[in-house]
C-alpha cells in the first residue's frame, strides 16, 4: 500500500475490528491478551467508493480488515479490459498474501462501495505471527481456501458455457456471504458480473432475463436477488446450457 494512503489512516478504538476478527477462523482461536495487542496495531481508513487501496505491482506491506461495505480485487489489460477476481466484504481480509512472500501485488483493490477498513503493517505483523504459531498454520489453510477458490475460478471459464459460469457465480456469492434462503440479495451489478465470469454485460442482461421470467432471479438497480438457488445449483452442476437457454 503507498506511504501517503498509510499516513492518511488513523488509529480509533479498534472494538469493531475486535469483534470482527473474533469472528474469522483465522483469529477466533487468539487468547484476548493476543487479540487486543494485534488490534492496538490496526490503523482505521474510511474510503470512498472507487479509492484504490493498491495497483499490481505495489509493494505488498500490509493486511486488510473489511468493518464495512465491500472491496474489488481485479485486473485490467493494456486495451482496457478487466476481469473481477474477487468481491471481498464486511467480515474479511485481504492482502495476506503478498504480505506474507513480501513480494509485489498480483492485482489492484478498489472500494466497490464506501468502505470503513482496517490496515495491519507488515513489519508488526510478521512479529506478531511468530510469536502466535497457531497463527501460521491459519493462514496456510486461509492460502489454500484461495487456490481452491481460483481452481473453481478457472475450471468454470474454461469448461462451463454462459449459464453454468453465471449459475456458479450467482450461487458461489450467495454462500460466501451467507445470505439467507429467503432475501438472497447480491449487491452486485451486470457488469460486474460480467467482469467475474468472462462474459458480455449484454449476454449476462440476456441469460438473467431469462431467469427472471422463470422466477429464479429478480433484477434490481445494483443488484440481482435469488428466487430459487436450487435450479441454479443444479445448472451449475450440470455446466450445461440446454436448461437455461
Amino acid at each position: 500500500m503507498p506511504q501517503e494512503k498509510i499516513a492518511d489512516a488513523r488509529r480509533l478504538p479498534s472494538s469493531r475490528l475486535s469483534s470482527v476478527l473474533r469472528q474469522h477462523p483465522i483469529f477466533r482461536d487468539l487468547g484476548n491478551e493476543a487479540l487486543d495487542q494485534l488490534c492496538r496495531y490496526a490503523r482505521h481508513m474510511s474510503l470512498k467508493r472507487g479509492a484504490t487501496l493498491f495497483s499490481k505491482g505495489d509493494p505488498g506491506n500490509s493486511l486488510f480488515a473489511v468493518i464495512s461495505g465491500t472491496v474489488k480485487i481485479s485486473i485490467s489489460s493494456p486495451d482496457g479490459r478487466s476481469a473481477i477476481l474477487n468481491l471481498i466484504g464486511a467480515g474479511e481480509i485481504f492482502g495476506e498474501v503478498a504480505l506474507l512472500d513480501g513480494l509485489a501485488r498480483t492485482a489492484d483493490a478498489t472500494a466497490n462501495t464506501n468502505c470503513e477498513i482496517y490496515v495491519i503493517d507488515r513489519r508488526e505483523f510478521l512479529p506478531f505471527v511468530r510469536s502466535q504459531p497457531a497463527l501460521a498454520m491459519k493462514f496456510i489453510e486461509l492460502l489454500c481456501t484461495r487456490l481452491r477458490w481460483t481452481s473453481d475460478q478457472v475450471e468454470q471459464v474454461i469448461l462451463q458455457n454462459l449459464p453454468g459460469r453465471l449459475a456458479s457465480a450467482l450461487i458461489r456469492l450467495t454462500e460466501k456471504h451467507k445470505l439467507e434462503p429467503g432475501g438472497r440479495t447480491i449487491a452486485v451489478t451486470q457488469q460486474e458480473i460480467s467482469e467475474m465470469v468472462g462474459m458480455t454485460r449484454e449476454s449476462i442482461n440476456k441469460q438473467l432475463r431469462v431467469w427472471a421470467a422463470r422466477n429464479w432471479v429478480r433484477l434490481e438497480h445494483g443488484a440481482i436477488v435469488v428466487l430459487n438457488a436450487e435450479p441454479l445449483r443444479e445448472l451449475a452442476e450440470a455446466g450445461s446450457g440446454n436448461e437455461g437457454d
